[in-house]
């Protein structure tokens, strides 16, 4: 199937979806341009920061695409590319968009609240606490998640290995974006710096990094990497917003920008030499050759690239203290994640047209590199010689977004930790004993900082298949959120009925697989890894069927006072 013609669909359809729907929703749900943000009405310099539009953009867009887009829909081409891409396309549209403006636009009408607060003006505070304690939960899996990408993308320890360049050079570019990200952000938040001119600087100065870094390479084993990246996002998580989360995301979302043009071109290019081909079968049948059923594994495989409930914490976590203005949210929420779509569908053309290779133990094993030696083959078919540099800025770009999402995940661990432990009504310096300790800023960093780096040791296929699960399930239950409090309002809710509903079925049964299967492994002598898969499968269901329960009620009892 030529891949150009399966990219051209996926765009035209997706802006179809921005436009039409994602202006419909926001008609329906009331947007004010004219009512004032969060970002004003509590700025505080540190988390409440009014930002550019274009600032804002790229951080939020780099906060949520990370690697999901990416490595989802990769794993999930085994099921077949059509299924692949009509759940990205589609889901994204009227599953995961949807989901993520909802969320920014109920937090920034919640004072930039968290998703936890949205369900405590509709549903009390014990729906807030059960929720805080399961987002709490599915943060640790993101930081364990990523820190696996991040580091596997880093390592190089044998020279005679053939990734060996290619991660060291990412390693040494991705350390040198971090300077580059915060003397942008000191020169434009601090000395008034223009951002027009500052951002080409920016952009070239990343494009110098990127040679350079393949000219000086950083080589270090995994455990150092692992280790170096919970240094880094617990600094960077407590560091105040303009010193390196606004300024590092918005650089990087030129790169996120500048890879995907580049993949056009790449996909062009490849075309009209016959290597832009997808060689993915169309359909593999309703069960895969590992033994997974279609449903619900295709729907939590692909993850951040339909949908993702991460998306909702950084919606209301981080983006929603930023917006300068409600007219905003549509571009930002709606608009990020149809663009994360159309990544997940230039990650699925990426392994369709290396299909033959994957698994090949050279270079064609993990998500990353497949989706890089995808878009570099395609390259170098017309500019010969260009493999290398492509591979390694393709390879550049997925650690930056993992490295952008773990620090904006380790933020949101501190404000959730904060909600928790802090009574309504009452600040952190009114609290005494435990609770005042534990919500202190950089003890609750660290105690999420130690379990999700922690757990980023264990391989990526075993946190993956309970990550995918747990952040479809957490968008679920987020919808469920946004759902009840449009109803308590008064605005139309209706448009959430089917999504949160097929999310829940979705995840809870694929939850439940991996429950059963994990029993069965336990009774024939399982490792370590697999006790964790299940005791953390069984505490997000029980915790989401409660928390679906409360919100199935709350709509029920709202419809019968709107009918009476």
């Amino acid at each position: 199937m030529s891949a150009l013609l399966i990219l051209l669909v996926a765009v035209v359809l997706l802006a179809l979806g921005y436009v039409f729907y994602g202006s419909w929703l926001a008609k329906q749900w009331g947007v004010d341009p004219n009512r004032e943000t969060p970002a004003h009405t509590s700025y505080d310099g540190m988390d409440f920061v009014p930002a550019n539009p274009a600032v804002l953009m790229g951080h939020h867009f780099s906060s949520i695409a990370g690697a999901g887009p990416i490595n989802g829909p990769i794993q999930a081409a085994v099921f077949g590319w059509v299924p692949v891409f009509l759940w990205c396309v589609f889901g994204g549209i009227f599953f995961g968009a949807m989901h993520d403006f909802g969320a920014l636009f109920a937090s920034i009408r919640h004072n930039g609240g968290s998703i936890g607060q949205i369900m405590k003006d509709s549903m009390g505070v014990k729906a807030q606490r059960l929720f805080i304690v399961f987002a709490l939960a599915v943060l640790i899996l993101v930081i364990a998640s990523f820190t696996a990408v991040v580091a596997g993308t880093f390592v190089s320890v044998d020279p005679s290995a053939p990734t060996y360049a290619a991660n060291g050079a990412t390693a040494m570019t991705s350390i040198l974006f971090i300077v580059i990200a915060a003397i942008f952000g000191f020169f434009v938040y601090r000395k008034n710096a223009k951002i027009g001119p500052a951002t080409v600087i920016g952009i070239i100065g990343i494009i110098a990094i990127v040679f350079l870094g393949q000219e000086i390479g950083l080589h270090f084993s995994r455990t150092f990497w692992v280790l170096f990246i919970a240094v880094y996002v617990t600094v960077a998580s407590l560091l105040p917003v303009w010193i390196l989360l606004q300024p590092r995301d918005y650089l990087s979302s030129f790169l996120l920008y500048g890879m995907m043009g580049l993949a056009l071109i790449a996909i062009i290019g490849g075309s009209f030499t016959g290597v832009a081909v997808v060689q993915v079968p169309a359909f593999t049948g309703l069960v895969n050759a590992a033994g997974q059923p279609i449903f619900p594994f295709l729907f939590i495989t692909v993850a951040c690239g339909a949908c993702s409930g991460f998306h909702s914490l950084i919606s209301s976590g981080t983006s929603s203290k930023q917006i300068n203005n409600e007219k905003d949210a549509q571009i930002i929420g709606y608009g990020s994640m149809v663009i994360e779509s159309a990544l997940g569908v230039i990650a699925l053309i990426a392994v369709g047209v290396v299909w033959n290779l994957v698994g090949d133990k050279y270079q064609m094993s993990a998500p990353p590199t497949i989706f890089a030696g995808g878009i570099a083959t395609m390259f170098d078919s017309f500019v010969h010689g260009s493999y290398s540099t492509i591979y390694n800025l393709f390879t550049l770009a997925v650690s930056v977004f993992a490295l952008t999402s773990l620090d904006s995940a380790t933020r949101l661990c501190r404000y959730l930790f904060a909600e928790l432990l802090t009574p309504e009504g009452k600040t952190h310096d009114d609290l005494t004993g435990a609770a005042k300790f534990f919500s202190t800023p950089i003890v609750s960093t660290l105690i999420m900082v130690v379990i999700g780096c922690g757990m980023g040791f264990m391989g990526l296929s075993q946190i993956w298949s309970v990550f995918g699960a747990a952040n479809q399930l957490l968008a679920g239950v987020a919808m469920l959120a946004v759902c009840t409090w449009l109803g308590k309002i008064g605005r139309n809710n209706k448009m959430f009925f089917f999504p949160m509903v097929f999310m829940l079925c979705a995840t809870i049964t694929a939850l439940c697989f991996t429950i059963v299967k994990g029993f069965a492994t336990i009774a024939a002598g399982a490792q370590w890894g697999t006790y964790f898969q299940v005791i953390w499968s069984i505490a997000l269901v029980v915790l989401a069927v409660v928390l679906a329960v409360m919100s199935f009620k709350t709509l029920s009892a709202q419809a019968k006072s709107k009918k009476a």
